[in-house]
C-alpha cells in the first residue's frame, strides 16, 4: 500500500514512522521546506519541551476538545517517552512535569527522528510542495510542482499558520478544504502580548519570575506563575504564553498585573527597603531596588511608584517605601493586542474535528484521508501539550492509515 504524508513537522514525522512500521507499505513523506522539523528546533527556546506527564483532556481546547482522548489514551506521555528512549534519546522530567531532552537541545530530538525516518520503505522528499490532492476512483492523486504521486491513502500533517518564518502556512487548510472539509476561525496562541505601557522599551530583554494575572474589565481572566520576559512592545515568556489564549479577543479593558516578588508580602518588602534605607542612606533612589530586582526593572518600578531617581534614599518617607513595595506586588501593563501569527507558537482553530473520527483520525467525508497535529482544531496549553498532541495524533493517524486494506 502506498501512503503519502504531507508535512514533515512533529506530527508528520511521527505519522510516517508509524505508517512505515508495516513493511508492506511504501510511505512518502513530502516536506515543502528544505529540511524537516524547523519549528521543532525552536520549541522551548531551543530546548524542546517534548511532552508533559500531566497530558490529559483538561489541557486541550477546540470546538470539541474531547476529540484528543482516543489518541492520548493510545499514545500518551508515557508511550511517547518510551518511543524516544527506544530511539536513543535520553530525557529528563522536571518537577513541573515537563519533559526535555537530557542534552537540553531540541536538535537531539530532531536527530533521533531523522534516524527513525531512515527506513527502506520510507521515502523523504524535501523541497517538495504539494499543489493539490484529488480523490480518484481508486485512491488519491497528490500533485507537486515536479511530479505526482498516485497513492492509496493520504495523511495531512501540514501544521498550522502560526510561525510562518519557521514554516507555518495555509497549505494544510487549503488541501482539506478542497476535499470538502471546513475550517474554524484562526487566531494566535502561545504568543507575545502588546502593551501601551510607555516604558516597555526600557525593559526590553529583562526576565523575571513572577505571578501574572490577566484582567478583563478589572476582573481576573487568567493567571499563571513563571518567567516573564519584557519586550520592546510588551511581554513574552512562558508565564505569558500560558495565559495568552483569547486575550484581547473581545472589546474591553485588558491588563496584565504582575507580582514581581510573589514569595514576599508587601509588608515584608517594605521592611526590607527600610533596612536598606538605614544601612545605605547615601544611596540614590535609582539604587533602592538593586539586589532585589534587575537594575533596569528596579529603576522603572521606582519611577512607577512616583519616586525621583536622583533623590537620596534617606529622604524617602515610609509611604514612599510602601508605594515601591506595592508597585512590585502590582505592576500593571495595559494590553492592546496579541502579536500576530508570525510570532505565535500555536494556532487556535483549524479544520473541524467533528469531520474526523477520533479513534482513527480518518475523514468522515473522504475514506482514506487522514489528518493530524495542528492543522486540526485542537490547541494545547503551554508546557509540552501541543507537541504531545502532535506525537499522539500523528502516531494514531500513521498506524490507522498503515493498516492493510
Amino acid at each position: 500500500m502506498k501512503i503519502v504524508v504531507i508535512g514533515a513537522g512533529a506530527s508528520g514525522m511521527m505519522a510516517a514512522i508509524a505508517a512505515a512500521e508495516n513493511p508492506a507499505n511504501e510511505v512518502y513523506l513530502l516536506e515543502r521546506q528544505a529540511r524537516v522539523g524547523r519549528k521543532l528546533l525552536a520549541t522551548g527556546n531551543g530546548r524542546c519541551n517534548l511532552s508533559n506527564a500531566a497530558a490529559s483532556l483538561a489541557h486541550y481546547h477546540g470546538e470539541t476538545p474531547d476529540f484528543v482522548q482516543p489518541a492520548l489514551a493510545a499514545f500518551g506521555a508515557e508511550q511517547t517517552i518510551a518511543f524516544f528512549q527506544k530511539l536513543g534519546l535520553l530525557t529528563v522530567c522536571e518537577a513541573s512535569g515537563k519533559y526535555y531532552p537530557y542534552s537540553d537541545q531540541a536538535a537531539s530530538v530532531l536527530d533521533v527522528l531523522r534516524f527513525a525516518l531512515e527506513k527502506s520503505n520510507l521515502h523523504l522528499r524535501c523541497g517538495c510542495e504539494v499543489q493539490s490532492v484529488k480523490k480518484e476512483k481508486v485512491g488519491f492523486n497528490v500533485r507537486t510542482k515536479e511530479e505526482h504521486f498516485l497513492c492509496d491513502r493520504v495523511i495531512v500533517a501540514c501544521g498550522g499558520i502560526a510561525g510562518s518564518k519557521l514554516g507555518g502556512s495555509m497549505s494544510g487548510y487549503q488541501v482539506l478544504r478542497s476535499l470538502g472539509h471546513h475550517c474554524t476561525k484562526l487566531r494566535p496562541a502561545l504568543v507575545q502580548l502588546r502593551s501601551s505601557y510607555p516604558r516597555c522599551p526600557s525593559l526590553k530583554g529583562i526576565r523575571a519570575n513572577c505571578y501574572a494575572e490577566i484582567l478583563k474589565d478589572y476582573t481576573i481572566f487568567a493567571a499563571s506563575q513563571g518567567e516573564i520576559q519584557f519586550t520592546e512592545y510588551g511581554a513574552s515568556g512562558p508565564v505569558i504564553f500560558e495565559i495568552s489564549r483569547d486575550v484581547c479577543s473581545t472589546p474591553g479593558c485588558w491588563q496584565c498585573r504582575l507580582d514581581l516578588l510573589p514569595q514576599l508580602a508587601a509588608g515584608e518588602l517594605a521592611l526590607l527597603l527600610s533596612q536598606r534605607q538605614r544601612m545605605f542612606p547615601q544611596l540614590l533612589t535609582e539604587n533602592l531596588l538593586t539586589g532585589v530586582l534587575q537594575n533596569r526593572l528596579g529603576r522603572v518600578i521606582a519611577q512607577e511608584a512616583g519616586l525621583s531617581l536622583q533623590r537620596p534614599i534617606k529622604e524617602l518617607t515610609q509611604a514612599n517605601l510602601e508605594a515601591a513595595a506595592q508597585t512590585i506586588k502590582q505592576f500593571v501593563l495595559t494590553l492592546t493586542e496579541p502579536m500576530g501569527m508570525d510570532s505565535a507558537q500555536v494556532t487556535v482553530g483549524g479544520i473541524r474535528t467533528a469531520e474526523f473520527t477520533p479513534e482513527t483520525m480518518e475523514s468522515r467525508f473522504v475514506p482514506g484521508l487522514y489528518a493530524c497535529g495542528e492543522v486540526l482544531d485542537i490547541d494545547g496549553d503551554c508546557g509540552g501539550f501541543n507537541l504531545q498532541w502532535a506525537w499522539s495524533s500523528g502516531h494514531l493517524a500513521g498506524l490507522c492509515a498503515g493498516r492493510n486494506l
